[in-house]
């Protein structure tokens, strides 16, 4: 195996900002005197090829410069090559970076971490829609914030969170509870009428909103968050508890572990890491201790080095 460290930048994540985190984490690298072999594509189709080039060079590491759906979008190589990777957060939420202590606000920092780090082995999750599959490393989400997030990618305007919070009110207006249907870890399927889902390795998603609070993605366990059928009023008066994470005390919130969660539902969507990977039924498992991530040190308790 090569010394050298693959470079994976994506300029376009975070609306532009990974160009300017592409920059700084590169001189840092540089500065330490590091070798480094520079990769960038902009779309999953370039990103694909170009870890396939990268891995095929035999790196002591893979950094990746963007955010959870730049991620999530080469995972499965990433899972195969079996090496070390380090995160340089460039997207939009970066809820995997707040999982794992990451520097989500300085590249330099985080690039740091791809020399001085230690390596954490964290479990990825996986959804099976139909015919497809498709790994993921935060919270998938079905229900209503899932319908929000297929809201937005449809809106060609306004820019910004502006989009987003149309995208909210469009989904409120027409807010009605989903008939799921969900089985746990091979349970017979229960009929459970509600506004969300949500199926965590992580605890949040959408910049920080701990919706899955305490979820760990090194326990080899999936955090299942349900919320019952809520009016419009009560929705809006569940989000300042689940923005500070004390939504579990409310009686309309159900939570508990998991490792395998099945779900269907008459016009479901199933998102995560951003990203649209199913409908209408899904099953969402985990792979235990599957990705090797380069972390801050001191490491945390449940921190175990590769090997």
């Amino acid at each position: 195996m090569s010394t050298h460290i693959a470079v994976l930048t994506n300029p376009s994540a975070g609306k532009g900002r990974g160009q300017s985190a592409a920059e700084s984490a590169l001189e840092r690298l540089r500065e330490r005197g590091a070798e480094v072999r520079v990769y960038t594509g902009t779309t999953v189709a370039e990103a694909k090829g170009l870890v396939a080039q990268a891995i095929a060079a035999q790196p002591a590491a893979i950094v990746v410069i963007g955010g959870d759906g730049t991620l999530s979008g080469i995972l499965d190589d990433l899972v195969a090559a079996a090496l070390p990777v380090a995160l340089v957060p460039a997207g939009t939420g970066n809820d995997l970076a707040r999982a794992l202590a990451l520097p989500r606000h300085d590249p330099a920092a985080a690039a740091d971490v791809a020399l001085d780090g230690v390596a954490r082995m964290i479990d990825v999750g996986e959804i099976r829609s139909g015919a497809a599959v498709a790994a993921f490393l935060t919270i998938a989400a079905l229900g209503f914030d899932a319908k929000v997030s297929e809201r937005t990618n449809r809106l060609r305007w306004p820019h910004g969170a502006l989009r987003y919070y149309l995208a909210l009110v469009i989904e409120l207006m027409r807010l009605q509870p989903l008939r799921f249907a969900v089985s746990v870890d091979g349970q017979p399927l229960q009929e459970r009428p509600g506004t969300l889902i949500a199926v965590g390795n992580t605890p949040s998603y959408g910049g920080g909103m701990p919706v899955c609070i305490g979820a760990d993605p090194s326990d080899g366990m999936l955090d299942l968050v349900e919320v019952a059928p809520l009016s419009r009023i009560r929705l809006l008066r569940l989000f300042p508890l689940l923005l500070r994470g004390s939504h579990f005390a409310r009686r309309e919130v159900a939570h508990r572990r998991a490792r395998t969660v099945h779900v269907r539902a008459p016009g479901l969507v199933v998102y995560a890491d951003g990203e649209r990977l199913g409908e209408d039924e899904c099953t969402i498992t985990v792979r235990p201790r599957a990705l090797t991530m380069l972390t801050p040190y001191p490491a945390t308790s449940d921190v175990r080095a590769r090997g």
